[in-house]
Formats: structure tokens, C-alpha cells, sequence
């Protein structure tokens, strides 16, 4: 039953570890070292009392040598927290990793983790990872500043690793993420899924449920097909025999014959060769001369079709048109029909 299932209230954590809980001490003295690069001696040099400082606090000695390149940290018989020496060799891996100090010291707290990413190995082609590791980062850095304050973890790309430094949940977030965009996922999408989730973690009726059917389902896109080439390779079947060393010239000599032939027939054979093929390349030219001579093929002659007679002429609506246009006055008038119309037109006058 629900009711029966053990859950950790809002808000607890686990008491701190007192001296009291080892009042003793420890039995042997551990001690870790870690090497460090050249360009961080300066730092190191400027921030090593308050990382002597911060230790001294767990009782754990700490010891920078620049000749060798290399950080100690050490307990002492004071110690009482057995897990002090392993934040305190955390800590020295983070500041050789160009993590800050401002967020180095938070690994002393009991409720902040730390965990280095190694991505060098998980991309064969250099390019192929340079271009995968600035998805981290983002234009600017953006994508990496949404991913530190959806996980609540500080995070570093340095090189082939990335340090991450917060409480456990959001480490496992974050390596998760960084795995998935070296294996070419971009990590949008799990920003999606971590910003749902977060709103489902609001809302205490949904805690004890499922959430797969509230995040989102990315399909992945089937690249396509590769182009063939044109000429393909094809490979030849393996035997085990050599290939037939060739003939040399005088094996076909003594094929042909030729071999025992005289020196002068041999000129003479050789000439004669010389002849022939002269012979078929004239024999070429001259046909290729000829083709601008050879008349081209003539089209053949379309017979046209006879117009036809099924339609009779009405020769007397023909010469109805021809009297009709006759009487019809176009033009000028005749000369007699002038002269009347002359006449007429004095009478007039005299009458006047």
C-alpha cells in the first residue's frame, strides 16, 4: 500500500558529522596527490592560503609543490571525518580541472558532490568532437547557463572533460546530458525534458505518479541514403594461383614463326605491315571525302488531295448577283445620265 511506502519529508537532511560520532580519530594517515598544468601555477599560487585555510577547518593538511607540478592533501591525527580526505582530493581535482575556488570550497559541504565527465575518447574525428563540445556551451554560452539552473550544478568544459560540481540529482542530470550530446543528441531536447519535469515536481499529487505521459517523445530522422558512384569497385574473387606471367616478345616470335625468319625477310615483313596499314588509313580518307559528294535522300512528293465536287454550283442565284450589282450606282455616272441631269437642272432655272 501507498500508505505503508517509507518517504523523506520536505526539507530534512542528514545530521552533520561531529566529532563526537568519532571522538578517536583515525588509526593510519591518507594522503592523495594530483599534477597540474603549467598555465594554472599562477592561480594556484594566489589561492593556495584559502584552500590551506578552508582544509584546516577539516583538519587536512594541504601542500602545493610548483617544481613538480603537483598538489597534496594529507590527514593528520586531528581528523575526525574519514570522508574529509576524499573532498579534500575532489577538491584538489577540480582546481587542476580550471574550476574557480569561489565554487572549489562548496565540495566541503555535505550535501554538494562533484563529478569529472571524460568526453575525449567518446569521439573518434577531432572536428566531429570540437563541434559536439560547443553544443555544450551554446551561442554564448547560453545553453550551458539553462543547464546549471535546471540541474543546480556549476559546470566546466575544459578541454577533454567537463567538471560538474552540485548535489547528486542534478550530477546524474547533468552527465546524462553531456553523454547524450557526445553520442550527437543535442542537448535542446533534454533541456525540454528537464523543464517539464521540474514543473511536475511542483505539484505534490503527481510526485507519486508517472510522468512518461507528460514528457516529450523525439523520433529520430532517418538521414538519407547515401549517393552510390557511378563506377562502383567491384572486388575479384581471391585465388590462390598467380596471374599467367605474359609473353614475352620473343615467345610470340617463335609462335608467329618470325623468329626463325632471315633478317631480310623480317624487314620485309615489316614493311609490308607498314604498307597494309597505310593502305586502310588512305582507304579511310578516302571514303570520308567521298560522303560530301553522295546526294542527299529527297523527301517524298506529297500527292494533293483533289477538291471536291460533292458541292454543285447554282449557276442562276450566280447570275441573279451579277444583275443586281449592275443596277446598284457605284462610282461615277455615266455620260449620258450627266447630260440629262444638266439639262434638268437649266429648266429649273428658266422656270425661276
Amino acid at each position: 500500500d501507498e500508505s505503508e511506502l517509507l518517504t523523506v519529508p520536505d526539507g530534512w537532511k542528514e545530521p552533520a558529522f561531529t566529532r563526537e560520532d568519532n571522538p578517536k580519530g583515525l588509526l593510519e594517515e591518507s594522503s592523495f596527490a594530483t599534477l597540474f598544468p603549467k598555465y594554472r601555477e599562477a592561480y594556484l599560487k594566489e589561492c593556495w592560503p584559502l584552500v590551506q585555510k578552508s582544509l584546516s577547518e577539516h583538519y587536512v593538511n594541504a601542500t602545493l609543490d610548483l617544481i613538480e607540478g603537483s598538489m597534496t592533501v594529507t590527514t593528520t591525527k586531528k581528523t575526525f571525518d574519514p570522508y574529509a580526505i576524499i573532498r579534500a582530493r575532489d577538491l584538489i581535482k577540480l582546481l587542476a580541472r580550471s574550476v574557480p575556488f569561489e565554487q572549489v570550497f562548496r565540495i566541503l559541504q555535505d550535501d554538494v558532490a562533484c563529478d569529472i565527465i571524460k568526453i575525449g575518447s567518446l569521439v573518434r574525428k577531432r572536428d566531429t568532437f570540437i563541434k559536439r563540445r560547443g553544443r555544450l556551451l551554446g551561442p554564448k554560452g547560453s545553453t550551458l547557463k539553462a543547464l546549471e539552473l535546471l540541474t543546480n550544478c556549476y559546470i566546466m568544459v575544459q578541454g577533454n572533460t567537463v567538471s560538474a560540481l552540485g548535489p547528486f540529482s542534478g550530477l546524474k542530470e547533468v552527465r546524462k546530458v553531456v553523454l547524450d550530446t557526445m553520442k550527437n543528441i543535442h542537448p535542446i531536447y533534454n533541456i525540454k525534458t528537464l523543464m517539464i519535469k521540474r514543473e511536475l515536481s511542483k505539484d505534490p499529487e503527481l510526485r507519486s505518479q508517472s510522468w512518461e505521459r507528460f514528457l516529450p517523445k523525439f523520433k529520430r530522422k532517418n538521414l538519407k541514403k547515401r549517393k552510390e558512384p557511378k563506377k562502383k569497385n567491384t572486388k575479384k574473387e581471391y585465388t590462390p594461383f598467380p596471374p599467367p606471367q605474359p609473353e614475352s616478345q620473343i615467345d610470340k616470335e617463335l609462335a608467329s614463326g618470325e623468329f626463325f625468319l632471315k633478317e631480310r625477310q623480317k624487314k620485309r615483313k615489316r614493311v609490308d605491315e607498314i604498307k597494309a596499314k597505310q593502305a586502310d588509313a588512305i582507304k579511310k580518307r578516302q571514303e570520308e571525302r567521298n560522303k560530301a559528294f553522295i546526294p542527299p535522300k529527297e523527301k517524298p512528293v506529297v500527292k494533293t488531295k483533289k477538291a471536291s465536287t460533292e458541292k454543285k454550283i447554282d449557276i442562276e442565284a450566280i447570275k441573279e448577283k451579277v444583275k443586281n450589282a449592275k443596277k446598284k450606282k457605284l462610282g461615277a455616272l455615266p455620260v449620258e445620265e450627266v447630260k440629262l441631269k444638266m439639262a434638268a437642272d437649266e429648266k429649273k432655272k428658266k422656270r425661276k
